[in-house]
Parts: C-alpha cells; structure tokens; sequence
C-alpha cells in the first residue's frame, strides 16, 4: 500500500511480537525458581538458596545449546553474502532467486537467535541482581533484600535506567544513518567522477567504501559505550552523595537497583521489538522479490526496499546491542558496589 504503510506495518508487528516472548522469559525464570526451590538448598548461614540455584541452572541451560545458536546465527550472514556474491558475479537469475531464498530463511534463525539473546540475558540479569543485592548486604552489614520504588529517588532511578536504554538505541541507530550518508556521498562521487561504473566499463572502489563503514562503526559507538559504562556509575554517586545528606547511607545502592531493573525490563522489550520488526521489514521485501506484488522493480517493492532501509540499523545494530547494554549496566553495578555503599 505504499512506504508509510508499510513502515506502520513493521512498527505494529514489532510492537506486537513482544507479547508472547515475555510470558515465555516470564514462565521461564518463575518455572525455575519455584523447581528450584523443591531442592532445599541452603548456604552456610541457612538462608535459603534453592530459587536462585534452579534460575541459574536454567541459565546455563541455555548457554549450553550456544554452539547450536552460534551455527544459527551464522548461516543468515553466510546465506546473504552468497547472494551478494551471486550477484556481483554476474550469474543466472535463478541462482540469484535461491539465495534470496535462502537469505529469507536466514532472517528467521537470526530472529530466533536474537530471541534466545534476550531470553538468556533476561536470565542472566536476574541473578546478577540478585547477586547484587546480596553483595550490597555482605559489604554493608545492613539488610538489603527489597527495593520499594514508591520511594522517589528509587522511582527517579527507574526512570533513568529506562531513559538510558531508549538513548542508547537512539544513538545506536544514529551511527549507522551518518555512515551510511558518509557510503552515500563516496558513491554518489564516484558515480559522478567515474560514468563508466554505470554500464560496467569501470569498477568500482569497493576498498574505500568499505573503509568508510569500518572508520564509521568504530567512531560512532563511542557515545554508546561511554552511556553504557558511565550511567549506572553517575546514578550510584549521585544518589550516593544526596543519601548522605540524608542520613540515608544506602540511597545509592538503592537507586540504582531501581535503574538496574528499570533499564533490564526495558531493554528486553526494545530489544525484541527492533528485532522482529527490522526482521518482518527484511523478510517482506524477500517475499515481493519471490514475484508477489509484482516483483522487482514494482512500487510495492520499492516500499518494501525503504522497510528492510529502517529495519536494518533496528535488527542489527540496536536490538543486538542492548542486549550487551543489559549485562553491561549490571556487571559493572556488581563490580563496583564498594563505590556506591562507601565501603
């Protein structure tokens, strides 16, 4: 129905797709510490540790099919370059239809692969809160097992941890649109300074624009990383500083538990959003190319081609990437507990 429609499409089905992923982490992480905690087991001081110990076996369950997910993650990549090799090799025209063929199904394992990402991170950050809170205990000697966020400064935090996810997202995406306008301009002039390119009486300079793109990557995920690494660090000395004012020596851990499990739900359903909804863009666009709608060159495949433009950046580079930003934020909260209590 054209680019606008297709682009409110591709929003509807990747808003829609978080539905059923998070009852199944949901079921997940509850079906495993309630398993759990029927083994009764218990650390020196007798506290009960069997929830914890089921979630973590859980984990590492999945972690244990990752050779598997590797294998599954890596064919859409391979399956893709093949068709681009088909292409630029000049080969028949139904070789190039079973790349593309192949290049579909290698969008769908990449999507599941992602999902399995999001589910083990889920996992992953529930028992490195929970690690969290009990290092905050052993290091303060103060009771620290609940985190009310009707208080304010913890809610603030919340707000602030979901803040940083959708800022980091944002330049996530931002990146990858300067590089691709910095690939534009490069090919735009060689267009320009090279006509023959055109009719394939000259080839093109593949080598700079490839530069281009590795330059780019590298320079335009410094803001990220420095957001990743920085925010829980400045949240915690914050509130860290105003808890002391306050005649409250745990306000900073405290907050910043509050961000941890602001920011880790947030990012597992943007995660899966830009996921699926950059896959369904890729994959409608293969599907047009199959003949439907007119195929190749038809107005619907030209929408379809300015879909799989704004979904890419979404499914592979932003989704991917919060994943690390959740195990980030939380690693180094952990880390660094004895600079946000002041032991």
């Amino acid at each position: 129905m054209g680019h606008a429609t297709n682009i409110i499409t591709g929003l509807s089905v990747g808003l829609e797709s978080c539905g059923p992923p998070v009852l199944v982490i949901s079921a997940a992480i509850i079906g495993s510490f309630y398993l759990g905690e029927l083994s009764d087991i218990k650390d020196v001081d007798g506290n009960l540790l069997a929830g914890l110990y089921g979630t973590a076996v859980a984990t590492m369950g999945m972690f244990a099919s990752g050779v598997y997910v590797l294998s599954m993650s890596g064919f859409g990549p391979i399956a893709d370059n093949a068709g681009g090799i088909v292409e630029m090799s000049g080969q028949e025209e139904e070789v190039r239809d079973i790349t593309d063929r192949l290049d579909s199904v290698g969008n769908v394992t990449k999507a599941n692969t992602k999902g399995y990402s999001v589910g083990s991170a889920s996992l992953a950050c529930f028992l490195l809160f929970s690690a969290y809170l009990d290092e905050v205990e052993m290091m303060t000697g103060l009771e620290f097992k609940h985190i009310d966020i009707a208080v304010p400064e913890i809610f603030v935090g919340g707000l602030i941890g979901s803040m940083t996810v959708f800022v980091f997202s944002a330049w996530s995406i931002r990146a990858v649109g300067n590089a691709a306008e910095d690939v534009i301009k490069e090919v735009r002039k060689q267009f320009r300074d090279h006509p023959g390119i055109l009719d394939y009486k000259e080839k093109p300079d593949y080598k700079t624009c490839v530069s281009i793109v590795n330059e780019a990557g590298l320079r335009e995920m410094v803001k990220p990383a420095l957001l990743a690494v920085f925010s829980p660090v400045c949240v915690g000395l914050t509130f860290r500083f105003i808890g002391h004012l306050r005649g409250r020596p745990l306000l900073g851990a405290e907050v910043l538990a509050g961000y941890l499990m602001f920011s880790t739900s947030t990012g597992i359903l943007m995660a899966m959003f830009f996921n699926n909804g950059g896959g369904a863009w890729d994959n409608a666009k293969k599907y047009i190319e199959t003949g439907k709608y007119g195929g190749k060159g038809s107005e619907a495949h030209k929408a379809s081609v300015t879909g799989d433009t704004v979904g890419d950046p979404c499914k592979d580079t932003a989704g991917p990437s919060i994943h690390i930003l959740m195990k980030l934020v939380s690693t180094i909260s952990l880390v660094l507990v004895p600079l946000f209590t002041g032991v």
